[in-house]
């Protein structure tokens, strides 16, 4: 017999590593996470700010400041070279550094299919030979034809920047979309795709905007996270860059109640989904799902049947027109 090793509990060390950050509050050293949100909601911007801080050790959106600087490697796949480096160029002003020697390298290539071994191949060369402290990837939609709703498609991928993490001691920053119209769920459950993209993640930063109103929430698995951190775009001459807002120029924010919730949620779906899945999707408690089901059905607002809740639907219905009107054929009206 070969006993696995056990310890009483009330004989284990007390003292335990101490959580490490590259950017304090925002990003732990060496961790592979996501940078989320709906689309306009200044995700490039914050991953470009995060870029000049750890290559420059200013604060990141000159608040959180950076405990361990060095090179970043970055791939905008969506904007051009000539508006990465206006950006760039305007975050590092912002911070007040020097823009010449920043070490920021941006990768110059068309494309980059992590999904294939020859670009796989290429990018660990890259960071091989470059030693950067940060790697960006913007955004993960860019990057692959697999189908991000497969999990394990989607896990291949990332367990190949997990090792490209692991082998060379880097961070991994990975941009990624959220659903549209995704309010009424909770920033992680709002991710495209499969699960999978946020169970992987050591750090997750999701921004949000409601109106006018930009907000930023941080997540970490070794780490306390922050929630509605609210931010501002702001404009100065040349210079274009994401900060800190104050919290008495920033209207707050009403949470939606259960039936509002519920509600946003149904009208995200196109079929009835059953009370486990809306409660996933709401992100509150199975009690308060029910709750607000059964008044909603009161008010002749749901379909209920044996697959589950949905919100009734205007339903177009042909009608002859009357011949004593505007010419034959058929017209569409609605009904409930």
């Amino acid at each position: 017999m070969n006993p696995l090793p056990v310890q009483r509990a009330s004989q284990l060390s007390s003292a335990g590593p101490q959580t490490q950050w590259l950017v304090e509050e925002l990003w732990t050293e060496q961790a592979v996470g996501i940078l989320g949100g709906e689309p306009k909601c200044c995700k490039s911007f914050l991953a470009l700010d995060v870029a000049v801080s750890v290559a420059s050790g200013a604060p990141c959106l000159r608040q959180f400041p950076v405990r361990r600087h060095g090179p970043v490697l970055l791939f905008p796949a969506e904007d051009s070279l000539a508006v990465v480096r206006q950006r760039l160029e305007g975050i590092a002003r912002a911070a007040q550094v020097a823009f010449a020697s920043l070490p920021v390298d941006v990768i110059t290539a068309s494309a980059l299919r992590l999904d294939t071994a020859a670009d796989r191949e290429r990018l660990a060369n890259t960071v091989q030979s470059l030693k950067p402290t940060l790697l960006i990837l913007d955004p993960l939609i860019r990057l692959h034809r697999v189908d991000e709703n497969d999990a394990s498609q989607i896990a291949a991928l990332l367990s190949y920047l997990r090792e490209l993490q692991r082998k060379f001691q880097l961070a991994v920053l990975l941009v990624h979309h959220a659903r549209k119209d995704s309010q009424a769920s909770r920033p992680g459950q709002a991710l495209r795709g499969s699960s999978e993209l946020h169970g992987w993640g050591d750090s997750n930063l999701y921004m949000r905007r409601k109106g006018s109103q930009l907000t930023l929430s941080t997540e970490h698995r070794a780490a306390p996270g922050r929630d509605h951190i609210p931010l501002q775009l702001t404009e100065a001459g040349s210079v274009v860059a994401l900060k800190v807002a104050e919290r008495s120029s920033v209207q707050p924010e009403a949470s939606a109640s259960p039936i509002e919730q519920v509600r946003q949620a149904l009208a995200q779906v196109r079929e009835p989904i059953p009370v486990q899945q809306l409660q996933k999707l709401c992100g509150i408690r199975t009690a308060k799902v029910c709750s607000a089901l059964a008044e909603l059905s009161a008010k002749g607002e749901l379909v209920h049947d044996a697959r589950g809740y949905q919100l009734k639907l205007a339903l177009p219905v042909s009608r002859p027109i009357d011949p004593k009107g505007n010419g034959n054929g058929k017209r569409s009206d609605f009904v409930q």
